[in-house]
């Protein structure tokens, strides 16, 4: 789970899914996750209604208060939605009234949009598959992977014959989440060159959230659940590459790492 961004409810986000490549049984998990990085005030869904595909979404719109934008399809094989998404972000950009965006998708046409919406100095995240092309995970301050949103495969197991109807369509619709990997090579890569961006000498005690905000700007899409761990303090902790050091003060304060 990402930790750079501190939770900012007063942070207005504004939602915009393509849902032409989205995955509507997961969009309880999609707003959580973007709602831990500010309020979702605006959230938009964009596609052709007239389309027997869209029939999907069509029982999540008035759980959620999400508005469907209407967009036809004037050519055959040709995509309309990314355009009017992409025209909608801008007038809400240039409106002034939002802090930040997350564009639901894993197309790359929003490579473009994600930039120039980084350039006007707001966030912007992505959720969309691991078959995202890479411009635009690298274009987003954070990425994060529909599939790290599905059941746990071993949850799941563990758990025979009590799933929920929403669990049974998610499952349906998306399957599981891979099971956890190890601690790999490049993990600790990672976590290192992430380290060394914090500190300014060798064996310098480093704050761990600007480690960890140093951890997504080297790789967007970084994200402990792929390891089992669902905080990354949790996972920096397992693998055993620090020291920690928790602050001193009466009240919560930061943890401090140095490289052991």
């Amino acid at each position: 789970m990402p930790e750079p961004h501190e939770e900012n409810t007063s942070k207005n986000i504004a939602m915009l899914i393509d849902g032409d490549n989205a995955q509507p049984s997961l969009i309880e998990e999609i707003l959580s996750e973007a709602g831990k990085y500010g309020n979702v005030t605006v959230r938009r869904i964009y596609g052709d209604w007239t389309q027997s595909s869209m029939n999907s979404w069509k029982e999540y719109l008035h759980k959620h208060a999400i508005q469907p934008i209407q967009q036809f399809r004037y050519t055959r094989g040709k995509n309309a939605t990314d355009s009017a998404l992409i025209i909608d972000a801008m007038d809400v950009l240039y409106a002034g009234h939002i802090d930040g965006f997350c564009i639901v998708s894993s197309d790359s046409d929003y490579t473009k949009l994600a930039t120039r919406i980084r350039e006007s100095g707001l966030f912007v995240m992505g959720i969309g598959r691991k078959d995202t092309p890479e411009s635009f995970v690298k274009a987003c301050v954070i990425f994060t992977f529909t599939e790290n949103l599905m059941p746990d495969e071993e949850e799941e197991e563990e758990k025979p014959g009590s799933k929920s109807p929403q669990d049974q369509r998610r499952s349906q619709g998306g399957g599981h989440r891979p099971k956890k990997k190890g601690i790999d090579k490049r993990a600790i890569s990672l976590l290192t060159r992430a380290y060394e961006m914090a500190s300014a000498k060798e064996g310098d005690w480093v704050d761990m959230s600007s480690m960890a905000n140093n951890l997504y700007k080297i790789e967007p899409s970084f994200d402990s659940r792929e390891y089992g761990y669902k905080q990354l303090s949790a996972l920096i902790k397992a693998a055993n590459l620090f020291d920690i050091e928790k602050s001193r003060l009466k009240e919560p304060g930061p943890s401090y790492i140095r490289l052991k």
